[in-house]
């Protein structure tokens, strides 16, 4: 669990506040008296929750893969609040199917907003954190980094493209002196948010990928990394089982992370091809939770009743 401390006057940026991991930093940084600066397309869904929050909290619209919009996240965060501690990247965009039947167009977006999107937010944050001397860094990457993932070629890429970004910049704060500026990568286990909803699915079925993790505990990591920072943390002990077998075995833990994952797919109920949220942002998905677990307790309790 992460630390429960005062974060008063604390000012942190978060990319991708409408739901998922974004929304839940958002809202726990928030009790604990931060001022959030919260970034996302859905400008309505942050309007609220910076209006439920509070004069600690400001919306501003963002697409992270354009870089006036991140300028202009910086400029207002430091604008209203006065300073800038943590930033963390969030916000990212994903898509499923077979290579070639992706459409390519999906598959640029993914690593204009995952890869190119981190780049910019990171380069905005430590131009800032540099003057200062002082400041946090977070970007949310997977399990996927280090472990292959079929059916998701380019979205692991980005992730890997993300962990490498990471620790090179890590070193980079090293080398040059740096002390007080932090910068970690967080690698979930698949989730239970939104993201199988705002996901681009080419499977021709429903994403049901299983086991899920509860969001709480990617939360708790990511606010822990605020007070007691750590260069890259894999979360939960299945992405830690999982990373440690490719460590040992890969050949046969990717095989078998390979079919496993084909195997759920081709189990789910069939679906159209849609691009998801890749282009543009859709209504659907606005909770911590994506509610896929509750779904499921539901489903297995209705076979038993049969």
């Amino acid at each position: 669990m992460s630390n429960r401390r005062s974060r008063e006057g604390l000012t942190v940026v978060i990319t991708g506040a409408s739901s998922g991991f974004g929304k839940g930093i958002a809202l726990r940084l928030a009790e604990e008296g931060a001022n959030v600066v919260l970034a996302a397309r859905r400008t309505y869904l942050i309007e609220g929750m910076a209006q439920e929050i509070g004069p600690n909290a400001i919306a501003v619209t963002t697409d992270v893969s354009k870089e006036e919009d991140m300028s202009r996240l910086t400029e207002t965060a430091l604008s209203a609040f006065g300073r800038l501690d943590v930033w963390i990247n969030n916000a990212g965009l994903g898509a499923l199917g077979s290579f070639t039947e992706i459409p390519l167009r999906d598959q640029l977006r993914m690593v204009e907003t995952n890869l190119f999107g981190m780049m910019i937010g990171s380069r905005c944050a430590l131009r800032h954190f540099k003057e200062t001397r002082h400041g946090t860094l977070i970007n949310m990457s997977s399990f996927i980094s280090k472990v292959p993932m079929p059916f998701g070629a380019v979205y692991s890429a980005t992730k890997r493209g993300i962990a490498g970004l990471t620790a090179g910049l890590h070193q980079e704060m090293e080398a040059e002196g740096y002390d007080d500026i932090h910068i970690s990568s967080v690698h979930p286990w698949v989730t239970d948010t939104p993201w199988t909803t705002h996901a681009g699915n080419y499977t021709g079925h429903q994403i049901d990928v299983w086991p899920m993790d509860d969001p709480e505990i990617v939360i708790d990591t990511v606010i822990g990394l605020i007070g007691e920072p750590a260069e890259s943390v894999e979360v939960g002990i299945k992405s830690k089982a999982v990373v440690a077998g490719h460590n040992v075995v890969p050949g046969f833990t990717d095989r078998m992370t390979g079919l496993i994952l084909w195997e759920l797919l081709q189990a789910a109920p069939p679906a159209e091809n849609t691009a998801g949220s890749l282009h543009e942002a859709i209504p659907e998905g606005v909770d911590v939770s994506g509610g896929n677990r509750d779904r499921r307790r539901k489903e297995d309790a209705g076979k038993k009743d049969d």
